[in-house]
């Protein structure tokens, strides 16, 4: 039963977003994000990756987002990443500055270590600097977690979450980011994670863009023997609609 809550929230949080949607019409806005490479020969290699993220409006200050996403990769027939994840969350602005969110999620990555994670949260940000070139927020909130392991543990606990976010734009749609995002367990300290982004994007027309990306996945508390840092290098086709 305890699992199911979590999860319960995500479509409850779901459906609303549904309901705000059907209510009215609003200009939505998506970005999809693939990356693929395939090599035979000598090595045979393919990976794939893709990201969606679905943004609505539902009101001046209030929008929606949803995000999925899934790695899969494959090393001369055998398989040695694969990845699923998806999130949906809730934005309202107080001011220009401030504003509130509410989240649901979950991931899986039995590589490494977590056969599903589901999560809840709450919390809210502050943006520091809006432009025109640089962009600076950070948030902070409070999160209920649920991580199941491959080796058949389980964890439930009250955690936090701290994220900051800085862009830098050359153009419009010409940018560079850096993230952090730390995530502490409250029950048991040492159980902490810590993942950052750094990406360029740059523009090949209207819709268009090249991404290149480096993101650093940290555990602090992995399970059995597995390492604690997973690094990511790609470079992907983004598409705006």
């Amino acid at each position: 039963m305890k699992s199911a809550c979590p999860v319960l929230a995500v479509v409850l949080v779901f459906l609303g977003a549904r309901t705000a949607v059907h209510a009215e019409e609003r200009t939505w806005h998506d970005e999809v994000e693939i990356t693929y490479v395939g090599t035979s020969g000598n090595t045979e290699v393919t990976t794939f990756a893709g990201k969606n993220t679905l943004t609505v409006p539902f009101s001046a200050n209030t929008k929606g987002t949803w995000k999925l996403g899934a790695l899969y990769g494959k090393s001369d027939g055998e398989k040695n990443a694969e990845s699923y994840e998806t999130e949906i969350r809730i934005d309202h602005s107080h001011t220009e500055r401030l504003y509130s969110f509410g989240y649901g999620g979950w991931s899986q990555d039995r590589f490494a270590g977590f056969d599903a994670r589901y999560y809840i949260g709450a919390g809210g940000g502050y943006r520091f600097v809006t432009g025109p070139r640089h962009f600076l927020l950070g948030e902070a909130g409070v999160t209920y977690n649920r991580e199941e392991y491959t080796d058949d543990t389980e964890n439930d606990f009250i955690g936090g979450r701290l994220y900051g976010k800085y862009e830098y734009h050359f153009s419009e749609k010409n940018r560079f980011t850096q993230s952090l995002e730390w995530l502490p367990d409250f029950h048991e300290f040492d159980n902490w994670k810590l993942n950052a982004e750094t990406a360029l994007l740059a523009a090949l027309n209207s819709w268009l863009s090249l991404k290149a990306s480096y993101l650093v996945k940290y555990n602090n508390h992995p399970i059995d023997d597995l390492k604690k840092t997973d690094t990511i290098l790609g470079v992907a086709l983004v598409a705006n609609f």
